[in-house]
This record gives C-alpha cells, sequence and structure tokens, in this order.
C-alpha cells in the first residue's frame, strides 16, 4: 500500500532523514520507534505532504505522491494525526470533525463515519458543542482520531498518540486503534515512543536512529532481540 524508497530529508544542514526504506502491507499496523530526534515525526511529515524531501520517493497505492500537496494526499486516502493533536482549539468538537470531511460530498457516506465515530468515542459525542481546546488531552486525542477518520481513509499515521496521557487512557487509545484497524481494514502506521505497547499492537516494525533504519523485521522477533530490549524495553 505504501513504499517509501531512499528518503533523505534535511531542515537547512541538518540532515534528519539519511536514505530510509519502508513498506507497509494493505490492512497492516506497523510502527516506526526510536528515540527522540531519531527522525519518526519527520518521517510521517514528509509521507504526508508536510515536508519536501531533499531526494527518494514516496509511493502510495501504486503512484508517485512524493511531490503532492497534502490535501491531495489527504483526497487519495491517507490520513495523519499529527503529534500533539493539533485539534482546531477555538471550533467545537463537531466543527473539528466536520473539517475532517471537508474534501468529500456525499452526505450520507458523512452521516455514517461521523456515527461510526460517535459509536467509536462516545464522549465526543456528549461535547459536540464544546470548543476542542477546553477538551482534556484524552478527550483531544480521540477527537484527532475522530477527525482523521472523517476523511474516510484507507491509511491512518499516528504520531505519538499516548503522548501526555494517562495510563488508563493510553489503554483506550490503543485498543480503540486495533479496532480501527480489525473492523474497517485500515492501514496503520504508528509512530510511539511506548515500544512496548507499540510491538504488542504491531505486525511489524522498522527502528530508527539518527534519520537511519537500524533494525526492521516482524514485531515479535523484534522484541526479543537483546539490542532493542537494552534500548527501548527496559531489559
Amino acid at each position: 500500500m505504501l513504499e517509501v524508497t531512499d528518503l533523505s530529508v534535511s531542515y537547512g544542514a541538518i540532515s534528519a532523514l539519511a536514505g530510509i526504506s519502508l513498506r507497509l502491507d494493505p490492512g497492516a499496523i506497523v510502527t516506526l520507534i526510536g528515540g527522540n530526534g531519531a527522525g519518526k515525526t519527520t518521517t510521517l511529515r514528509t509521507i504526508s505532504g508536510l515536508l519536501r524531501p531533499k531526494s527518494g520517493r514516496v509511493t502510495f497505492l501504486g503512484e508517485d505522491i512524493t511531490s503532492l500537496p497534502a490535501h491531495k494526499i489527504v483526497a487519495r486516502g491517507l490520513s495523519h494525526v499529527p503529534e500533539g493533536r493539533m485539534v482546531f482549539s477555538n471550533l467545537s468538537v463537531a466543527e473539528n470533525l466536520a473539517m475532517g470531511a471537508y474534501l468529500r460530498h456525499r452526505k450520507e457516506e458523512i452521516a455514517r463515519d461521523l456515527d461510526y465515530v460517535y459509536g467509536m468515542f462516545p464522549r465526543l459525542r456528549e461535547r459536540l458543542r464544546q470548543p476542542a481546546g477546553t477538551l482534556s488531552g484524552g478527550e483531544q486525542q480521540m477527537l484527532a482520531i475522530g477527525r482523521a477518520l472523517m476523511a474516510d481513509p484507507k491509511l491512518l499515521m499516528l504520531d505519538e498518540p499516548s503522548l501526555g496521557l494517562a495510563p488508563r487512557l493510553i489503554s483506550t487509545i490503543f485498543e480503540k486503534i486495533v479496532e480501527i484497524n480489525r473492523a474497517k481494514g485500515t492501514t496503520v502506521l504508528l509512530v510511539e515512543q511506548n515500544a512496548k505497547l507499540a510491538l504488542e499492537v504491531s505486525s511489524h516494525a522498522y527502528v530508527l536512529e539518527t534519520g537511519r533504519i537500524v533494525m526492521g523485521g516482524p514485531s515479535a522477533e523484534l522484541k526479543d532481540k537483546p539490542q532493542l530490549k537494552a534500548a527501548y524495553l527496559g531489559g
């Protein structure tokens, strides 16, 4: 579904990604793990068209999307839930969800997906008219995921969905990610610092260090590797 080939990205003279390659098959949950500054967020932002690479290629559903603007990438079925949620603070919950569907025109399909989001996150229905900026961190994360789902994505990219959340809410969010993947068949690319949890829910994983992929393979195999345990799993 998604193939990233020899992708390099720089911020001025500073190299953020140095020729990384990865792939996602349809229906998979794939995770990118690594420390702060490893290049995880840069990878997602480049795939979704928010950053331009210095070199390399991003192919989605057989089409080269490397130079497409972000809104055209969304229209092709790729949604990005950014780090820090990035909800529209002054807009209501309902207005935020409507923004997620701004490229769509079939009202019955939009209504169907709205019901799906409310069914998955009932708290959002209870806070429909509440400004998004007044929600708790967990509620904002639910809203950010719901907004992305309103675009009816084939691929959902999530950047640090557990960041700043209480442990109970982290479990809920990850349960919902697995549910989205299984119920809708949505492919997921997950960036997550909680490596243990990310490896539990994913089928495949890549490890990024200073802009390079240093390890990749089935998640079940990677979590048993001593170097991964020592660096990310507290073992």
